[in-house]
């Protein structure tokens, strides 16, 4: 365990977190909505602290980062906990896991293995990783140990990259800005109904962070899963592709994944999102202006490659999960046009 660096302390021993955009206000013995902040005797403790669920070393790519770093791998681990609690989440069990109210503070605390700052940048240096990505779960959760591991990452000349659904407080985005590299940050929906009653969260502070990462320089990529009569209407796909090209640039790539009910949390009624679907939100993040749109979940299409905005060239072939590049130093290779890579 370790005690939250975002907190405020209240009367009658309360607290509020200031860790994510809930601000959860609790009582001595309450758990934060997240499941792994304790208020203790009136301090907020975050209890997986060095107690890392899952780590491996990933291809860049399945972040996903198309323009970050293309080709290379990253190290890759998260703690139990999540600020939401996602129908299509397919890292359930690890996110929803300290939810269970039956789990004692000490039984979250060990829900892991025991990694140090110091031995998640070993790891990473010792399988040739340029960068550590903070993912599987929402990062802002486990804000103490990414912000130590950033930190020594950042020493050690490794990148740090976040994989967020975006429902950060202001303060853990302050807290971050100096050390993140990339923010890969999921817009879900537009639509609040959406956010309140399949996630558990809002809009408006996931469309902050989008905002604020973007004015600080933080290469920005945007995902949006599209789940089958839950967020795929047209008119919604289209706000979606103008706040990306109207508010964050043209020039941030716009990821569409496919659902896959199978592998979701509590949606294994419904179908796979309709390949025609996917092709119609890709046309309507062209159609908005964006130079980067790309569809995910659906091997072996050229919705995968980067090609110029300008002359059309394929510069980047993914296949799998490798990427083969063709551009020069982030430039096409065919007529020069910057391609909005950044190593």
């Amino acid at each position: 365990m370790k005690e939250s660096i975002l907190y405020k302390k209240l009367p009658r021993q309360n607290t509020q977190c200031q860790t994510c955009a809930h601000y959860c206000i609790l009582k001595p013995g309450q758990r934060g909505l997240c499941g792994a902040r304790e208020n203790i005797g009136g301090r907020l403790y975050f209890l997986p602290y060095e107690t890392v669920v899952a780590h491996a070393v990933d291809p860049m790519r399945k972040k996903p980062f198309y323009h970050f770093m293309p080709g290379t791998v990253t190290y890759s681990f998260a703690t139990v906990g999540c600020n939401f609690h996602c129908q299509n989440c397919q890292n359930f069990t690890i996110s929803q896991a300290p939810k269970n109210s039956g789990l004692r503070r000490e039984q979250i605390a060990d829900f892991g293995e025991k990694m140090t700052p110091q031995d998640i940048v070993r790891e990473a240096k010792a399988f040739g990783c340029p960068s550590i990505s903070y993912t599987y779960t929402e990062p802002a959760v486990f804000l103490e140990l990414a912000l130590d591991t950033m930190k020594l990452a950042r020493q050690e000349g490794l990148k740090n990259v976040w994989i967020s659904n975006g429902f950060l407080s202001s303060e853990t985005r302050k807290k971050i800005r100096k050390y993140v590299d990339a923010v890969n940050i999921d817009i879900k929906s537009f639509n609040d109904k959406f956010y309140k009653e399949s996630c558990g969260g809002r809009l408006a502070p996931v469309l902050e962070t989008c905002r604020e990462f973007k004015e600080w320089n933080i290469w920005t990529e945007i995902t949006t899963l599209i789940i089958p009569g839950l967020n795929d209407s047209k008119d919604e796909l289209k706000q979606i592709a103008h706040f990306v090209a109207d508010k964050l640039g043209a020039e941030t790539p716009w990821h569409i994944s496919r659902f896959s009910p199978e592998i979701s949390w509590q949606l294994k009624e419904l179908k796979a999102t309709p390949i025609k679907k996917l092709k119609e939100a890709y046309e309507i993040g062209k159609g908005a202006g964006l130079m980067y749109v790309y569809v995910g979940n659906v091997p072996g299409t050229k919705f995968q490659d980067t090609f110029c905005p300008k002359c059309k060239t394929k510069n980047i072939d993914r296949s799998g999960f490798r990427a083969h590049r063709l551009d020069k130093k982030g430039q096409c290779h065919n007529c020069g046009f910057d391609l909005n890579i950044h190593e």
